[in-house]
């Protein structure tokens, strides 16, 4: 098992400072979406930081299944806001940086995974009859 000090992944501390920005901006947000859409653009948010510190003291495999469900809520966050925006709870101006830096998270998370899913799934991206070759020898079927 691999420990990783999640303070030093940069994606970690991008999406910490998304976090803060969210907040920023759902400040603006009207009154009456305190529990709606405010409350779920926040909640989303903080889960991406939150899984990537959950997932880092873990093994590879587990913590590759804390970055997917990070990646899920980044594509939450984004949606959350387009939405805003359609709702005309945010400027384009005010929308537009935020996007890139969850788009950034996004790709971030995705290259994180890759990596750490290159041991324990190289397998799997063998040409088939390779792969089934090994997988039969493996198993003896």
């Amino acid at each position: 098992m691999d420990a990783h000090n999640f303070r030093e992944l940069k994606v970690w501390q991008v999406a910490r400072a998304l976090v803060k920005d969210i907040y920023v901006l759902t400040t603006r947000f009207p009154e009456d979406e305190r529990f709606g859409l405010t409350s779920q653009v926040r909640r989303a948010s903080i889960s991406i930081p939150s899984n990537i510190a959950e997932g880092s003291g873990r093994s590879d495999r587990d913590f590759v299944r804390f970055l997917s469900i990070s990646l899920s809520s980044a594509y939450e966050v984004e949606t959350q806001l387009l939405l805003a925006y359609d709702l005309g709870f945010l400027e384009q101006e005010k929308l537009d940086p935020v996007i890139l830096k969850v788009q950034e998270i996004q790709r971030m998370l995705f290259g994180l995974q890759r990596k750490l899913s290159r041991g324990f799934l190289s397998i799997f991206f063998l040409p088939f009859p390779l792969w089934t070759k090994l997988y039969f020898q493996t198993f003896s079927i």
